[in-house]
């Protein structure tokens, strides 16, 4: 078994407020701590994947804020306090500064963390 903590996991992303520490916890999954300032929006750092929207499916818990997340067939909005499951095809938007934790299968977060890295100014 594996655990641990936001503290004692490594930031994969950081930049503009935007923060994603990630750390595999093991049965090829992932777990990743993020944190994202009012008003951050990451479809332009997810130009280039298909349909311009993360691929990877998360779930999770939102500790802190409110969260739009775009899909293709729509916008909803995810409060503190919920838990979720984000199906691939989706791009979030920050509409209050937001904190949460999500489960994803390590290589397909591993693969959108290293085109967001890429792709951020």
């Amino acid at each position: 078994m594996t655990a641990t903590t936001r503290n004692d996991t490594p930031v994969a992303i950081e930049g503009g407020g935007v923060e994603l520490r990630m750390r595999d916890v093991g049965g090829g999954m992932a777990v990743a701590f993020v944190q994202l300032p009012e008003g951050a929006d990451m479809t332009p750092a997810l130009t280039g994947m298909p349909g311009g929207l993360c691929q990877c499916p998360h779930w999770g818990y939102l500790l802190k804020g409110r969260l739009k997340m775009r899909t293709a067939s729509g916008a909803e909005i995810y409060e503190a306090g919920e838990a979720f499951y984000w199906a691939p095809g989706h791009a979030p938007e920050a509409l209050e500064d937001c904190e949460y934790v999500d489960f994803s299968p390590a290589k397909e977060l591993g693969e959108v963390v290293d085109h967001v890295k890429a792709h951020m100014g």
